[in-house]
């Protein structure tokens, strides 16, 4: 008889256990509400050459394309930027708020506009984990 109330409790304590894990604490429920406004404060812009696009193409716009580039990182509009480590091509961190605005901002510059480059943009912002620090119990 002891046997099954001590199976009993831990099957109790277990469950119990099992639905507090699953329903989400008051301070993680806030910063999961809180990923539904979350502020994108940057675009990261990754530059690719296409297929089939030559170094000599590239490099034949370089002398413009860094040029207004340099112009766009004197504007505040470049944050950031780096080489990629395989060579083809560059990682920009746009003072963008979204998306569309860093793509106004990249198809101004000339590899752009000759088509020679792919780019994906993905928006950043506030580490969001970090909102489970200063989040109200």
């Amino acid at each position: 008889m002891q046997a099954i109330r001590h199976t009993i409790l831990a099957l109790t304590l277990t469950l119990t256990g099992t639905t507090s894990m699953t329903a989400p604490s008051p301070a993680q429920a806030q910063a999961q509400a809180q990923v539904a406004s979350t502020v994108t404060t940057g675009v990261m812009v990754i530059l690719t050459a296409k297929a089939g696009v030559t170094r000599d193409q590239v490099m034949a716009v370089m002398p413009d394309e860094i040029r207004q580039t340099v112009q766009l990182y004197l504007n505040g509009k470049i944050r950031e930027w780096y080489s990629r480590s395989d060579g083809r091509g560059v990682v920009l961190l746009l003072d963008a708020k979204d998306a569309a605005e860093a793509h106004a901002i990249m198809e101004g510059l000339p590899l752009s506009k000759l088509d020679l480059m792919d780019h994906e943009y993905i928006g950043v912002g506030p580490l969001l984990p970090l909102r489970l620090l200063v989040a109200r119990p």
